[in-house]
């Protein structure tokens, strides 16, 4: 008879615990920033880029430069434009690159500690992809073509 009584303990404590609901969020957000580069002025037409920003192309859509900026550029998508900042050009500059990963969240009632961390990554030389920190966009074209 105990055992019953103890298993039938056991289940209501089991099932407590499985009724609790973990909710957790997760923000990530990086920022890249050209630094010591060569400062150049350069014309393409503004195409996004996969990760949701933008690159600068040449007349065929081939890659000159992944754009380097806060502002939203997409009013320029299709456009033949002037771009004026710094390059990482011929491997000179600096590529800065702040990640920050944030989790938050909820186990039952109870608040979990937010909790973050930052890493920061400076690359030199040959850094995979040109690119361009922007400081001045001005449309030339409202086409491409």
């Amino acid at each position: 008879m105990r055992f019953i009584a103890s298993m039938a303990v056991a289940a209501f404590c089991a099932a407590g615990l499985a009724a609790q609901e973990i909710k957790t969020t997760t923000k990530e957000k990086t920022k890249f920033e050209v630094k010591d580069g060569k400062d150049v002025t350069v014309t393409g037409c503004v195409d996004k880029f996969v990760d949701g920003g933008y690159m600068l192309t040449n007349d065929v859509g081939d890659l000159k430069y992944v754009l380097v900026t806060k502002e939203n550029l997409s009013k320029y998508v299709g456009r033949r434009v002037e771009v004026k900042g710094l390059s990482t050009d011929d491997g000179e500059g600096k590529l800065k690159i702040e990640k920050e990963v944030g989790t938050s969240g909820t186990i039952g009632d109870q608040k979990m500690d937010d909790h973050k961390t930052k890493q920061t990554t400076e690359m030199k030389g040959d850094v995979g992809f040109p690119y361009l920190g922007l400081r001045s966009i001005k449309k030339i074209a409202n086409s491409c073509k």
